[in-house]
């Protein structure tokens, strides 16, 4: 793509900040909110005890690892219809973010289970392979990011990769529901099993998470559009330098 159509991006990139500053004082409240309905409001667990109140952090960071990674597979679609480079940097910055949440849920769901299940990883449990796998596809995702130039040839591997990579997401969902596991339902039609007060604690703590991984979205994105536009400025002021 141009320079000049790199360029164009600027002013969108400079509405994504926009947005995004008026969305940080809701995401303030938001997590205040999700930390007094975690650690005060909702009740302690009979069984689990206090290490129970990870479960909102662990819930909250996992959906928005789905929704990340979701958003990746989405920005590939219309990255191979449009092939508007925009797409590939939301593709971009979600897979980072999408990266984050999913390793604070294999960080907090290895705190959890250390004292309820007397182990730190549970091999074997489907949830928690499918969810490593996942990890491990959306890293390798960033690493060939990485390792190719910027053209059309990587936009539609990165495009592809993302869209295949995207598969796993339904598959963590449903591996409590397809195989044998330790990991309970807690989603069901029938509460899960959930006190009324730990049900509105997760209803404050899933937003909230969701607030911050869009205003992190607006924020990423906008860096990668003044990179890219930079690298180009850049590769311009080299090429009218040379003789």
């Amino acid at each position: 793509m141009s320079s000049t159509n790199n360029q164009d991006f600027l002013p969108r990139s400079q509405k994504w900040l926009q947005i995004s500053g008026w969305l940080l004082p809701f995401l303030y409240v938001l997590i205040v909110a999700a930390l007094y309905g975690a650690f005060l409001y909702a009740p302690r667990e009979r069984v689990m005890g206090e290490v129970q109140r990870i479960f909102y952090f662990h819930l909250g960071s996992a959906w928005n690892c789905f929704l990340a990674f979701f958003a990746v597979a989405l920005a590939g679609v219309l990255y191979l219809v449009t092939r508007n480079e925009f797409w590939d940097h939301v593709a971009a910055a979600s897979a980072e973010i999408g990266i984050v949440f999913a390793t604070i849920v294999l960080a907090t769901g290895s705190i959890w289970a250390r004292p309820i299940w007397n182990t730190w990883w549970p091999w074997g449990d489907p949830r928690v392979t499918t969810m490593l796998v996942l990890w491990l596809i959306y890293v390798a995702y960033l690493i060939l990011r990485s390792s190719l130039p910027d053209g059309e040839k990587k936009f539609k591997l990165c495009a592809v990769f993302g869209i295949i990579g995207f598969l796993d997401v339904p598959i963590v969902w449903m591996s409590i529901r397809w195989w044998r596991t330790i990991h309970p339902v807690v989603i069901a039609s029938s509460g899960g099993g959930l006190a009324p007060k730990m049900v509105h604690a997760l209803m404050i703590a899933v937003p909230a998470f969701t607030v911050l991984y869009l205003t992190a979205l607006l924020l990423r994105t906008a860096m990668h559009l003044h990179q890219g536009v930079a690298r180009e400025l850049n590769q311009a002021v080299l090429e009218r330098g040379r003789p």
